[in-house]
């Protein structure tokens, strides 16, 4: 069935398993159909290979992305499966080449998936220090040949910002499959299919729905030969949102861009009320000068925000005062901004880096701030009198 939606009332959740076909010809018709994988089809048969909501809320982040097909996942892993998967073929060995500072789920999913499974050669493209380079990015282009590349524009947790355009660029031209978790700049800041990115990602969980309760993912591109496979991959292995988080994710997508103007204009602002206070010893914003890639950021985002994620090290005499200065802190702010290990919620919320990331980063008074898009002036209120109260250990 042809789901119709008229702009002035909304889709229904279609929670069926399986849809209804009128009689035989009808049926073979719809499995017919299916094998052609179109965006939206005609005939629905079963909720795992296609949902109208899922189609609905997929159509709004082609609206978003300009993208030519969107595929949606149950969660932003299960996105960056299905875009990896696509491209395995059996009995390969050519080299994959992913940026080492990425998100760890993604890391964990190269080393115990790719690797130790399936038998990928995955190699890593390590930062020069506190910033990636692009002549030694070229270097190991020129060295690996991979066939495909991935990377974040921005890293976590120490908001690395490359000049993405650039090294999308020089990927391409040693023809390399371009992938990008785009997660932390969004589309409001960056569409990488327009710089000629193959695939872009998105955990969907983050600021696409932005409301800290849908767990998704979508990936993104213009090769309609790659919408196929995607469509093939994610009916095959069951990576299909459900229809009630599509239908609330329709709703949620709707103020993206409104949320994501926020989000950047407070993460701005606390950045420089952080960078300036003295319980704060280092703020890692690339919207600050100090930041070792604020060049980069500058550059590539033109003046458009530089997102909504601060990480920042309290100041102290040893680790352990730091520690204790780092408990009291998210203690003084349970009740205002909680620990919760995620981001890109409406409301601000926090975790500290040590306990996530340990041997990686063993900084025990660094802290990530997601910002919210709540009242400014209040996040700087709350978030000063914690640090103010940490001062006295």
């Amino acid at each position: 069935m042809k789901v119709y939606q008229p702009k002035t009332a909304r889709t229904p959740i279609y929670r069926d398993a399986g849809f209804y076909l009128e009689d035989i010809p009808t049926m073979k018709k719809a499995f017919a159909d299916e094998h052609k994988y179109s965006r939206e089809p005609e005939l629905y048969i079963y909720s795992r290979y296609r949902n109208p909501n899922v189609v609905e809320a997929e159509r709004m982040i082609m609206g978003i992305e300009q993208s030519s097909w969107s595929v949606l996942t149950q969660s932003g892993l299960a996105a960056i499966d299905t875009a990896l998967s696509i491209f395995q073929e059996k009995d390969e060995n050519g080299k994959w080449l992913f940026f080492s500072e990425i998100y760890g789920g993604t890391n964990h999913y190269i080393d115990n998936v790719l690797v130790k499974r399936r038998g990928i050669n995955a190699v890593r493209f390590q930062p020069d220090g506190d910033s990636y380079s692009i002549k030694k990015f070229k270097e190991a282009l020129a060295e690996h040949q991979p066939k495909l590349v991935f990377f974040e524009p921005i890293s976590n947790p120490m908001l690395i910002t490359i000049d993405a355009d650039a090294y999308v660029k020089v990927a391409k031209d040693f023809g390399a499959i371009v992938i990008i978790d785009n997660t932390f700049p969004t589309p409001y800041l960056w569409r990488p299919l327009e710089s000629g990115a193959d695939i872009v990602i998105h955990s969907v969980t983050k600021y696409l729905a932005g409301h800290g309760n849908i767990s998704a993912g979508v990936l993104s591109g213009n090769d309609a030969s790659l919408e196929r496979a995607a469509l093939e991959y994610r009916k095959l292995v069951g990576h299909m949102l459900s229809p009630d988080d599509a239908a609330r994710l329709c709703d949620q997508l709707k103020t993206f861009e409104l949320r994501m103007e926020k989000h950047c204009t407070n993460a701005y602002t606390l950045a420089n009320f952080l960078n300036g206070h003295n319980a704060v010893e280092k703020v890692l914003f690339p919207g600050l000068e100090t930041h070792p890639t604020h060049r980069e950021a500058f550059k590539f985002f033109r003046g458009r925000g530089y997102g909504a994620m601060i990480t920042f090290d309290l100041a102290g005499n040893s680790n352990q005062q730091k520690s204790e200065r780092c408990n009291k802190f998210v203690s003084e702010l349970k009740n205002h901004i909680p620990l919760v290990p995620t981001l890109g919620d409406v409301d601000t919320i926090l975790m500290p880096i040590e306990p996530v990331w340990g041997d990686k980063y063993p900084f025990p008074g660094m802290i990530r701030l997601s910002v919210g898009i709540e009242d400014v002036d209040d996040l700087v209120d709350v978030i000063g009198n914690a640090l103010n109260k940490c001062i006295a250990l």
